[in-house]
């Protein structure tokens, strides 16, 4: 059989295959880093290129997609699950001496695997989150001054970072200070325009950006947790019994007066037809209309919640998760905190959150409730199953007591035949049958 792989071919032991070199194939040493798979936007120029700024989060250096007619893109890394490894296959074909492709259907290509199935995709980013760190920084509110934008750049972390190359494109340069106006507080002072951070401003703009995502981007795994499942209330089953007919009062029962009576004035019988009229319109009434109060089925089960969120608790609690996405991917913690004591000020943030605060407080106390009586309904179970349990233990042992006091009274000789096998033996009382 022919090997694949050998350190040294010449001193192969198998002779046919040092006669064969052919048959011999050396694969190449494995790369210590397996190459990675980018998907860049068609718009994306040539000119554009890969950089390294810092992450507005927690400023640490990342990798970002720099272009200077589109702005800037974020990778975004999709991952395959790790319970099924996957790989790429990357096949370029090989080009001739004179620099042009091998002809339509050549077999010739250079082939690569990639280890790794992962990819990152490049998804455009708001050059305003990279900003928000500086325009941030952490100093008393009332010692924030009006500075330039330079001013503002020079506080972002520089260790490893492109921002001064990237800065030195005059469209990313226009793009930043665009994105700071619409934070910003700004005045003209020596032909330069001074801005200062005006977190009304910026609260307004992170929110507009929720709504939007709240609207139509709001991913269907996120809208599922957080929000279908966190408005989720708890479930009532109700028994709906039937409804038994009630028997109508009989008009012979209502109307019949003695045959034999003592003569009635015409006063007194014509207030009898009177009567006798209205009891037989209300028995005809009741059995017109028994039919539509009637329930005559078997008890049935309805299953519902407890309480339904409305439209507006959803579309608020919709707003709300996207918000708190925004500020835990893209704002630093303290300005992060910041904001979310901001948007609960219906002031500041011109949103009434009153109606969602309201909902999740009554679905907290009816899911105690109802985990309270889950409870005590399980305890209720099992006491119920340990007593029948003790019963059955006392009821054996009782048996088990009774059966060692029988043989206890009986003798030796009766042990002695209960051991005597008697299979094939006639019984006793085949002998007194009559003949």
């Amino acid at each position: 059989m022919a090997r694949t792989r050998a350190s040294n071919p010449a001193a192969s032991a198998d002779p046919a295959a040092a006669a064969n070199p052919k048959s011999v194939h050396i694969l190449p040493a494995q790369a210590t880093s397996s190459p990675k798979l980018f998907v860049l936007p068609r718009a994306a120029t040539r000119d554009a290129k890969v950089v390294t700024l810092p992450n507005p989060r927690y400023a640490k250096p990342t990798r970002y997609l720099a272009c200077p007619e589109t702005g800037l893109y974020e990778f975004t890394r999709i991952s395959a699950p790790k319970t099924t490894p996957r790989s790429f296959l990357i096949e370029t074909p090989v080009p001739t001496q004179d620099g042009e492709q091998m002809a339509q259907g050549s077999p010739r290509v250079d082939g690569q695997v990639v280890a790794g199935a992962d990819l990152y995709i490049a998804t455009p980013i708001d050059p305003l989150f990279l900003l928000i760190p500086a325009l941030t920084a952490p100093e008393p509110k009332a010692k924030r001054m009006f500075v330039t934008s330079d001013d503002h750049f020079d506080k972002l972390p520089e260790e490893a970072s492109h921002l001064s190359t990237v800065l030195s494109v005059e469209n990313i340069r226009k793009l930043f200070e665009a994105r700071m106006r619409c934070v910003c507080d700004t005045v003209q002072a020596g032909g330069e325009t001074m801005f200062r951070i005006n977190e009304g401003k910026l609260l307004g703009e992170i929110l507009q950006k929720a709504r939007r995502m709240a609207e139509g981007s709001l991913p269907l795994s996120m809208k599922e947790k957080f929000v279908t499942k966190a408005l989720e209330a708890p479930i009532l089953s109700q028994r709906r019994l039937p409804v038994r007919p009630t028997e109508p009062a009989s008009a012979d029962d209502s109307t019949s007066t003695p045959a034999a009576s003592t003569p009635k004035t015409e006063s007194e019988d014509s207030q009898a037809s009177t009567d006798a009229t209205e009891s037989s319109t209300s028995v005809e009434s009741q059995a017109s209309t028994a039919p539509t109060s009637i329930s005559e089925g078997p008890g049935e089960d309805t299953v519902k919640a407890a309480i339904e969120a409305s439209e507006e608790v959803v579309a608020l609690q919709q707003l709300k998760v996207a918000f708190d996405f925004i500020r835990a991917s893209y704002l630093p913690p303290e300005i992060s905190k910041r904001l979310a004591e901001m948007l609960k000020d219906e002031t500041l943030s011109g949103a009434s959150f009153a109606p969602l605060e309201g909902y999740l407080a009554q679905l907290a106390k009816l899911r105690a409730d109802a985990m309270a009586s889950r409870s005590v309904g399980d305890y209720s179970k099992k006491h119920s199953r340990d007593e029948e349990e003790d019963d059955a233990r006392e009821a054996k042992k009782r048996k088990a007591e009774e059966e060692k006091k029988k043989k206890a009274l009986e003798s030796r000789g009766v042990r002695e035949l209960k051991k005597v096998n008697t299979t094939g033996m006639r019984k006793m009382s085949d002998f007194f049958k009559k003949k």
